[in-house]
């Protein structure tokens, strides 16, 4: 309502969770899903999500994660990859191992030890920077002389 964005960032209450490890419960091995999951356990073993993965305050992880998203509330010890996805480490979050995302989210007091590899980054800030000046000319040019105008002499009085 009202022009509002909606917000897409990763949201842990909004997933929808097909697999649930409970507190308690410990994964010697690999485990793989092919929806969402949320560990509050322990996996020993590399973890294959190809949805979303919480992994709740209390869980460990041992192991390389793979996964669409992550957000990071307890343990991974191992490398997590979500090359077209998104990697929140919470505050009370710590991951000690490389990560491969395409953003990242790093909570204070969060602990990070490792690399991050960013994917997707084709080209640096200044050649953003300059398609977007391109853009904002190409659009000033295609505004009616009258727009301009008027454009113009709002530029000049604020000086």
């Amino acid at each position: 309502m009202f022009g509002s964005k909606k917000d897409t960032t990763l949201d842990p209450s909004m997933e929808q969770v097909g697999t649930i490890i409970g507190p308690g419960a410990v994964i010697d091995g690999p485990l793989s899903t092919k929806d969402s999951a949320r560990i509050d356990g322990t996996v020993n073993g590399n973890v294959t999500i190809n949805g979303a993965l919480i992994v709740g305050q209390n869980a460990k992880i041992t192991g390389t994660v793979s996964c669409l998203n992550a957000y990071i509330a307890g343990e991974v010890n191992g490398n997590i990859s979500s090359p077209k996805g998104k990697v929140e480490i919470s505050d009370t979050g710590k991951v000690i191992g490389d990560v491969t995302c395409k953003g990242i989210i790093i909570d204070e007091n969060a602990v990070f030890q490792g690399k991050c590899d960013m994917t997707n980054i084709d080209k640096s800030s200044a050649t953003v920077a300059k398609e977007r000046a391109a853009a904002d000319k190409a659009s000033d040019d295609s505004k009616p002389a009258e727009e301009k105008t008027n454009d113009n002499s709002q530029k000049e009085a604020n000086k």
